[in-house]
């Protein structure tokens, strides 16, 4: 009998017990596999023979075929938590290559990537929701620094108030408003007529609209503050217009209250051909001096959009003579067109104005288009340039020197 149960506990231990801890059973089924092998022992004779052996393994496929059937129903149970699960499992792993997944993922997503085809297709799935992740983590961020930017200007508002309140600056402040609408008012009367041509709405987009709309707005402020300045007249400006509309939104209920013509009528009905001169940067004709008795027009539009000529062309349609701004004249230009913003025009008609100088009236060309002032005429520079190339061709160095002895006399 002990050795009929000895060889039992061997035959439970090397058999029973792997399987159970290979598939993660209870320790109870233990207790529970030593009674049914004791309670076999008991009904078997006292002698081991060979057909003990035979029921014994039949016991064990028993006890292994239950086994196998409780650990299959408890995984078939989950087995899209388990899919779902394992999917969450090879993001982290990819996270952790370096890969671009995205830091969170709702089921939504994590099942149409385990419908992805291919491998490819979905790394590209995953690309495509990491990169969505990151706008919205950059809109977050601008939205936070727009609102940091709004609040710290609140506050420089609220102490400016403070200062604003002070009778003395109100003061100031109104009297000085008085004063430049006094010369503007002045102005429409004994001023000098200044047109800007409003007929090029067709020709640009909206946004570029838009833009000549605020360069117009700070012209018509420079001008208003100026010390004499111009009469503005908006010509060729029809009623609810793009410009009219984008105007309104600037200026308000103070639209119709500013001090300058705006006429429908265009500009040859309003003042005689032989004062007008268009300005045009595509003109072959230099402008030399302000003349105070002409009649100078501007194009009101966007350089940047318009075809080169446009301007030129419809001047010459309308048998007006046309000039440009002495640029390479006084300035060594670099780079970029020759065209200049509305309000920058302003600064230096007013500036001709005012003082006739040119070096001081295209001070307000920006710097970056040019690089720095003619000291001497072109064509003194042009000669130095000749002699330059001659000394490189090699030519008799007391050649050069009397070419140069006679071009630049001493003093």
């Amino acid at each position: 009998m002990q050795s009929a149960n000895m060889l039992l506990r061997k035959i439970v231990r090397s058999s029973v017990l792997p399987f159970t801890a290979q598939h993660g059973m209870k320790k109870d089924l233990f207790p529970l596999s030593r009674t049914l092998s004791l309670s076999l022992c008991l009904k078997q004779d006292k002698s081991c023979e060979p057909s003990e052996k035979l029921d014994l393994d039949e016991w064990k496929k028993v006890m292994k075929s239950g086994l196998q059937e409780e650990v299959s129903e408890k995984v078939s149970e989950p087995k899209e938590l388990s899919s779902l699960a394992a999917a969450r499992q090879t993001l982290e792993m990819w996270r952790l290559a370096g890969r671009a997944v995205p830091e969170k993922i709702s089921e939504a997503q994590l099942k149409t990537f385990m419908e992805c085809p291919s491998k490819s297709a979905k790394k590209k799935y995953l690309k495509y929701l990491h990169l969505k992740e990151l706008y919205k983590k950059n809109d977050k961020r601008k939205m936070d620094e727009k609102r940091e930017r709004r609040l710290e200007a609140q506050d420089e508002a609220s102490k400016t108030d403070e200062t604003k309140k002070s009778s003395f600056v109100c003061l100031w402040t109104s009297t000085m408003d008085k004063a430049y609408n006094w010369r503007a008012a002045q102005s429409m009367i004994f001023g000098q007529p200044l047109v800007f041509d409003m007929s090029y709405e067709k020709e640009m987009s909206v946004r570029e609209v838009t833009n000549t709309v605020r360069q117009l707005v700070m012209s018509e402020s420079c001008n208003r503050r100026s010390v004499d300045p111009f009469h503005i007249h908006f010509c060729n400006f029809k009623d609810d217009s793009l410009y009219q509309r984008e105007f309104i939104k600037h200026y308000r209920e103070a639209w119709d209250k500013l001090l300058i013509t705006v006429t429908d009528q265009c500009y040859t009905e309003i003042f005689p051909k032989d004062k007008l001169i268009y300005l045009t940067a595509d003109s072959p004709k230099v402008m030399k001096t302000f003349d105070h008795d002409k009649i100078y027009i501007v194009g009101s539009m966007v350089d940047k959009s318009i075809k080169t000529g446009v301007s030129l062309a419809r001047a010459k349609r309308l048998g007006l003579e046309t000039a440009a701004l002495p640029l390479e004249k006084y300035l060594l230009w670099s780079t970029g067109a020759k065209n200049l913003t509305l309000d920058q025009m302003m600064h230096i008609l007013l500036t001709l104005k005012d003082t006739a100088d040119w070096k001081k009236a295209l001070e307000f060309v920006p710097k970056r288009k040019y690089c720095g002032f003619v000291n001497k005429p072109v064509k003194d520079l042009k000669k130095t340039l000749d002699l330059i190339n001659t000394l490189k061709l090699g030519k008799a160095r007391e050649e050069v020197e009397k070419k140069f002895a006679k071009n630049y006399p001493k003093k």
